[in-house]
């Protein structure tokens, strides 16, 4: 699920999150670092659960209009019954591993506010995808999960509500919920029937050594500070250190520490990475400003033989 990128930012974070405060110790670091990792799988979960938690209470309202004084005129569909019946939508709701992971986490986040639950619901029956699904008469498991995504693309990833629900409980999720979103919506595309419940708890990571990048890239750059200061000092003459942008300074140190400490990765994939943190992170003229210093270093650093890429970083 998370990428080296996602890392990256998981590292920058904390970075960000210790030229805040007046703690530098890295063994703290190294545990907001570990938490906010192991978070992002807890907004996978919640997310996921959110479609489970929508289920339950289209059940509920389903049974409240069989019954005659609280029949909710606006379903006058033939099958009444045929969102709750929805078998890809029932794969999430009735998964037992899911339940036990969400227990194990004690994720009761929709139980106690059940509001966005309803809000959502409420979207969901107005919409169009609805409408056309309930009129029609019968459904294969494909048409049941074409509703699914497009209800989950179209109404639950995009909520205004439930973003600043997320941002309120954790800051850290504001750059995790678009990857989350997107990695659900290829998780329920791929979706077979007949799908193991352990498919929608896919591993946070794919490889352990991406762990280590993140653990070693935290230290290097927190412990070899001065060093990287005097760098990109040495490459902005005519720049204040205090006139640049306290993220631009976060990226070019650790971007500076990649390239010296870590030989299997390429420069170039170095740069391209950090540059396309610039631009979504900083301000806009911060990645040409990273460029140009960091072009600088890595021409110095291959005259003086510091680089010494080996494996895939010859690449």
């Amino acid at each position: 699920m998370l990428t080296r990128r996602h890392v990256r930012v998981k590292v920058m974070q904390c970075i960000y999150a210790l030229t805040r405060s007046n703690d530098d110790s890295l063994e703290k670091q190294q545990k907001f670092l570990k938490f906010s990792i192991e978070n992002t799988y807890s907004l996978y979960l919640l997310m996921l659960s959110l479609m489970k938690e929508i289920h339950h209470f289209a059940k509920e309202q389903v049974e409240l209009s069989a019954n005659t004084y609280l029949s909710d005129s606006s379903n006058t569909f033939d099958d009444k019954r045929k969102f709750v019946n929805n078998k890809f939508l029932k794969m999430i709701s009735d998964n037992k591993v899911l339940d036990e992971e969400l227990e194990i986490r004690k994720l009761q986040n929709w139980y106690l506010n059940d509001e966005y639950v309803k809000l959502l619901y409420k979207e969901i029956i107005a919409s169009d995808s609805y409408q056309k699904y309930m009129h029609t008469k019968s459904a294969t498991f494909e048409d049941d999960k074409q509703l699914i995504v497009d209800l989950f693309k179209n109404i639950i990833a995009p909520n205004e509500k439930i973003y600043e629900y997320f941002e309120d409980d954790k800051l850290t999720w504001v750059d995790d919920i678009p990857l989350v979103n997107t990695f659900i919506l290829k998780l329920l595309k791929k979706t077979k029937e007949g799908a193991v419940e352990s498919y929608f708890l896919p591993p946070l990571i794919k490889d352990q050594e991406d762990i280590e990048f993140s653990k070693k890239l935290l230290s290097k750059t927190l412990l070899q500070n001065e060093k990287l200061v005097k760098e990109i000092e040495g490459k902005t003459p005519n720049w204040d250190k205090d006139r640049i942008a306290d993220i631009d300074a976060i990226l070019l140190k650790m971007a500076i520490a990649e390239l010296l400490n870590f030989p299997s990765i390429p420069e170039r994939v170095t740069i391209n990475e950090y540059l396309e943190l610039a631009k979504e992170y900083s301000t806009p003229k911060s990645s040409t400003f990273i460029n140009g210093i960091l072009d600088k270093l890595i021409k110095e650093y291959q005259q003086d033989g510091k680089l010494n890429k080996i494996g895939r970083g010859l690449l």
